[in-house]
C-alpha cells in the first residue's frame, strides 16, 4: 500500500478540528484508501474501533443507507456516547440529499466527520448553501512522480521511470498492474467508462456519448494548446457532427467536474487581469490519454508540460496562464507568497530555443521566483536570476 503521506499529513493536521473534510478527487486515485490508512494512524494514537465509523457508499452492503434520512439515523443509532466519534463517508455524492446529513452531523461537537466524492458538483449549490464555511476541500489526485518513483524503489534510473509513470498510468493500483500492459489498458477503459457513463452521462443526462466521446478526445489530442469552445464546435461541425458552442461548455464542465481535465485560465502578468478568452486544458493522467488516443499521441512537449501543471496542483499553487505583451509564460503559479514563473521546453541546448524560453521571464520586472524545466540531463544554471533546472529533478524535490 502506498503511503499518501501530502495528503495524510493534511487530515492529520485538521483532527479534531470543527469543521467537515471533503477529500475530492478522480474515481480511483485513492481517496478511499487515504481513510484507511488515516483510520490506522488513529488507532495508533489511541482511538478505539468503536469511535470509527466507516461507510463505503459503492458498497452494496451499505445500500440502504442511500436515503439520506436512513444515513443519519443508521449514525445516529451508532454514536459513541461520551466520547469524540470518527466518522467517514466515502464517495458521498451517491446519498440522496447527502447535505442536509452532513448539515445535521456538523451540530454534534463531539463529531470528526470526513467525506469523499468523485464529482464536484457535490460542491455545488446546495452544498455551498447549507454548509458554507464549514468544510474544507482536498482535492486529491493521483501518484506524483515522486510517489511513484518511491513505490518502485527510488530516485534511481529516473530517466526510465518517468517513461514509465508516463505510459503505465499514475492511478495507484496500476502499479499492481505495471508488468501487464494490456490489463492497465483495460483497467483505464474501465476507469473511463464508468465516469462517461456513471459520472456524466447520467448525473448529466447527456444522451449523445459519441459526441461527449469526440470532445474529449479533442481535448486530449490538444493538451496544452489555447483554445476556445468554438473552435471546437468548428472542428466537431468540419468533421459532420454538428454541435453548437452551449453544448460544448456543458460538456467541458462535466468533465471539470468529474476531475479527467483541469482548465488553466490565461493571466495578463503586466494588466493584472484574467482574460476571459483562449484558455488551455490538461488532464489528470497520461496514462488515460494513451489508451484513448494511442502512443502515437506522444507529443513529449506538452505531455511535460501537463505533468509539470498536475505537480504545481499538488504544492498548492494556483496555476494560471501567463501572457506578457505578445509573449507567452507557459505557467504563473500563484500562492500567498506571490507568483512563481515557469517555462517548461523539451530542451534548452539550442541558442535559439534556449532565448525563446528566456525572453518572456526576462521581460518581468518583479524579484518573483522564475525557473525553466527541461528534460535536458545538465547542471542547474542560473541566467539573469532565471534558474535552468532537470524537470524530472524538480519533480522529485531535488533541485530547487
Amino acid at each position: 500500500m502506498i503511503i499518501r503521506e501530502e495528503y495524510l499529513n493534511k487530515l492529520k493536521a485538521l483532527k479534531d478540528k470543527h469543521i467537515i473534510k471533503i477529500v475530492t478527487g478522480i474515481r480511483r486515485c485513492g481517496k478511499s484508501t487515504l481513510l484507511l490508512q488515516f483510520q490506522d494512524w488513529l488507532l495508533e494514537q489511541g482511538i478505539d474501533q468503536s469511535q470509527i465509523i466507516f461507510i463505503n457508499f459503492e458498497d452494496l452492503e451499505y445500500e440502504d443507507l442511500n436515503n439520506y434520512r436512513s444515513l443519519h439515523k443508521y449514525i445516529k443509532e451508532n454514536l459513541k456516547k461520551n466520547s469524540k466519534t470518527y466518522i467517514f463517508l466515502d464517495e458521498i455524492q451517491n446519498v440522496d440529499k447527502f447535505p442536509k446529513v452532513l448539515d445535521s452531523l456538523q451540530l454534534n461537537p463531539d463529531i470528526d466527520l470526513y467525506v469523499t466524492g468523485s464529482n464536484a458538483y457535490m460542491l455545488s449549490s446546495e452544498i455551498a448553501t447549507l454548509i458554507s464555511g464549514r468544510y474544507i476541500q482536498i482535492e486529491m489526485l493521483p501518484l506524483s512522480f515522486k510517489e511513484y518513483c518511491l513505490a518502485k524503489g527510488g530516485y534511481e534510473d529516473r530517466a526510465r521511470k518517468y517513461t514509465d509513470y508516463l505510459l503505465s498510468s499514475s492511478f495507484p493500483y496500476a502499479l499492481a498492474l505495471d508488468s501487464e500492459p494490456n490489463i492497465i489498458r483495460d483497467y483505464l477503459e474501465s476507469i473511463y467508462n464508468t465516469i462517461v457513463i456513471k459520472d456524466i452521462m447520467n448525473r448529466k443526462q447527456v444522451t449523445d456519448s459519441m459526441m461527449l466521446q469526440s470532445v474529449l478526445k479533442f481535448i486530449f489530442d490538444n493538451i496544452g494548446n489555447p483554445f476556445s469552445t468554438k473552435k471546437i464546435a468548428d472542428t466537431m461541425t468540419s468533421d459532420g457532427r454538428k454541435i453548437d458552442s452551449k453544448t460544448i461548455e456543458k460538456y467541458l464542465a462535466a468533465l471539470k467536474e468529474s476531475y479527467v481535465i483541469y482548465q488553466a485560465k490565461r493571466f495578463d502578468i503586466k494588466g493584472k487581469q484574467y482574460l476571459k478568452t483562449l484558455d488551455k486544458y490538461y488532464v489528470v493522467d497520461i496514462g488515460l490519454r494513451y489508451m484513448l488516443l494511442g502512443k502515437q499521441a506522444m507529443d513529449a512537449g506538452h505531455i511535460l508540460e501537463n505533468i509539470i501543471y498536475l505537480e504545481l496542483l499538488r504544492r498548492s499553487y494556483d496555476v494560471y496562464v501567463g501572457k506578457v505583451d505578445s509573449f507567452e509564460v507557459d505557467f504563473v503559479a500563484q500562492n500567498q507568497d506571490g507568483n512563481h514563473y515557469y517555462q517548461v521546453a523539451l530542451t534548452v541546448r539550442e541558442e535559439a530555443t534556449l532565448n525563446r524560453e528566456l525572453r518572456p521571464l526576462r521581460m518581468l520586472q518583479d524579484d518573483y521566483p522564475k525557473v525553466v524545466l527541461t528534460l535536458d540531463d545538465d547542471p542547474p544554471r542560473d541566467i539573469d536570476g532565471i534558474k535552468i533546472l532537470n524537470a524530472r529533478d524538480w519533480l522529485l524535490d531535488l533541485e530547487q
